[in-house]
């Protein structure tokens, strides 16, 4: 499952390069994912929108379990 999230993870990254930011994978522990959003996305105001109802959701497509949690600096 590791690998299907982080191939998923570089698909999405792709929209976030195209706003002027990207995520970074802090780690994978069982089904919580830790993101680290950096550039633009770091410090947007929608930033846990795109966790939750973007990144998230997209990952649930693999497990529903899934669950997004973001690390900050």
């Amino acid at each position: 499952m590791e690998e299907k999230i982080k191939a998923r993870l570089e698909e999405l990254r792709v929209g976030l390069r195209n706003d002027g930011g990207d995520l970074e994978l802090v780690k994978i522990d069982g089904k919580v994912v830790y993101l680290k959003l950096v550039g633009h996305c770091g410090s947007c105001p929608f930033a846990m929108m795109t966790l939750k109802q973007g990144i998230e959701v997209a990952l649930q497509e693999i497990d529903p379990e899934i669950t997004v949690e973001r690390v900050q600096e």
